[in-house]
């Protein structure tokens, strides 16, 4: 296994097979004599052939570099090779690292106090590197190494690996890693954090093209546009193995979905589906809710913050019964409204899935589905372990349905929340007698409701014997949403003062 994370570069380790089966894990420390071979020749080849750095300085003769580069790569072996020396029982993650960072520090060096006369060679600002952003030359070096590792590896992360670099130079540090990566056998591949684009993926091309067996497969924060997701789909050959998918934060809407869908499609393994903060609408909603239903294993589906509507939330109850496997469910912020709610709340109930967590918030639900919820949340009461409805509108009316529901016996819930739903003191009574006493239970948030102070004191006295099950209550407006009465702050404030002592 090799990862590139924020605190470092490599960090990992890889499994070879036998014949005979799998041998122990095999260090990446100390490299192969081809391995040190191929980076001197790199380097060579770096210095004589045109670059962005040969467009600075100018270009080298081999003569000129031959000697300096095997200088370059025993230094940084050496390097490397002290650091393995400080734990030697490490896989060597951290002395690959190091290795690249020193001969990649010495080429730049080289390349700026090289043979020519000083008056000759342009004056450019210095070169900046962090622990895990590449340059052109530490991508060489990078690169080098992986060609010489690559047929051992089975899951690499190359997330955040050209932040903040100008987009040319950016692009040709994703090419010289796909270029160094292509062919290798991966089951794991992140390319989050890059501000991919169109652009991006394709610089990926040779990488992406040759993975038809990744298990796992994330693209969070990575400019995914709509043309970025079709290049995506074009590239990968084959998902039929995947299990994880995982777009994030990322500029896809519904165009992009609809691509995204047929990734989903080719996926009847998928385990875990997250397509959460990609701007998608309804159209976009209602073609990904299609695709699932080819995902008969899914566990983990996390649809968050698009603006899915109630049409694409009908579409998604259509076919969660055949989702089984389903544990974890978080559809948040989707705009489903009391008709989404209430088609997905009744799919789940008649579902044969275990669901543990549902999440739900932000939806504009009313008391209108709380007889929907209610119900489907004790057809799961012997699995559910956690219900976030926050910052919906259910008032009193669906808080004391959904209450009743929870005295029946859910002997694995650990976490309500039913904060900012326009509560008052009646249903926060009715949640907090309902979970009070239940074991293993540990928190009920009703902040940011409309509680009075004679109903705070209420629900405090309850849960007097096990205080910190009970969330904080400081944004509670007794008086409803902007009341000016100073009496009425300056009582609350005191009251706030009593509970933070």
């Amino acid at each position: 296994m090799l990862r590139t994370v924020r605190s470092c570069i490599f960090v990992g380790k890889f499994n070879m097979e036998s014949p005979h089966g799998p041998m122990n894990s095999i260090k990446l420390w100390p490299p192969s004599q081809t391995t040190r071979l191929l980076l001197v020749n790199r380097i060579v080849k770096h210095f004589t052939t045109p670059s962005i750095l040969s467009r600075k300085y100018g270009l080298l003769t081999k003569e000129e570099v031959e000697e300096e580069a095997k200088q370059i790569e025993s230094t940084g072996f050496l390097a490397a090779t002290q650091q393995f020396e400080k734990d030697p029982e490490s896989d060597g993650g951290s002395s690959v690292q190091v290795y690249a960072k020193e001969s990649s520090k010495l080429m730049v060096e080289f390349i700026k106090t090289g043979p020519r006369p000083k008056e000759e060679r342009e004056t450019v600002p210095e070169l900046t590197k962090s622990d895990h952003v590449f340059d052109i030359s530490g991508a060489h070096v990078a690169a080098s190494v992986l060609s010489g590792v690559k047929d051992k590896l089975t899951e690499v992360d190359l997330s955040d690996i050209v932040s903040r670099r100008p987009e040319p130079e950016a692009v040709e540090v994703m090419k010289m890693f796909s270029s160094a990566l292509e062919g290798c056998g991966l089951s794991y591949l992140n390319l989050s954090n890059n501000g991919l684009g169109e652009k991006g993926v394709i610089a990926f091309g040779d990488l992406l093209r040759s993975q038809g067996n990744l298990v796992e497969l994330y693209l969070m924060n990575a400019g995914i546009s709509p043309e970025a997701a079709k290049a995506v789909c074009e590239l990968i050959p084959s998902t039929n193995k995947l299990k994880v998918l995982h777009f994030h934060h990322n500029k896809t809407g519904d165009e992009g979905a609809i691509a995204i869908s047929q990734l989903v499609k080719g996926s009847p393994n998928l385990e875990d589906f997250r397509c959460s903060s990609t701007r998608v609408g309804s159209v976009g909603g209602v073609a990904l809710a299609e695709a699932l239903k080819t995902c008969t294993l899914l566990k983990k589906l996390d649809l968050r913050d698009n603006t899915f509507g109630p049409k694409a939330g009908v579409a998604l109850s259509n076919n969660l019964s055949v989702h089984a496997n389903l544990t974890e469910i978080y559809l948040s912020y989707l705009n489903l409204e009391n008709e989404g709610t209430i088609a997905i709340a009744n799919a789940l109930k008649t579902s044969k899935s275990a669901l543990e967590i549902i999440e739900m918030a932000g939806n504009k639900i009313t008391f209108k589905a709380a007889n929907a919820l209610a119900d489907c949340m004790v057809s799961k009461k012997h699995s559910l372990t956690k219900i976030n409805l926050s910052e919906n509108e259910l008032k009193d009316e669906g808080a004391i349905a959904i209450g009743k529901a929870l005295e029946d016996d859910f002997g694995r819930l650990c976490i309500v929340d039913l904060s900012a739903n326009g509560l008052r003191s009646d249903g926060a009574m009715s949640l907090a007698k309902a979970v009070s006493g239940k074991l293993g239970f540990r928190l009920l948030n009703i902040n940011g409701n409309f509680l009075s102070y004679k109903g705070i004191e209420g629900v405090k006295e309850i849960f007097k014997n096990f205080p910190r099950m009970l969330g904080p209550l400081d944004e509670n407006d007794p008086h409803g949403e902007g009341d000016d009465d100073e009496d009425g702050r300056d009582n609350f404030n005191e009251l706030k003062s009593k509970q933070k002592e």
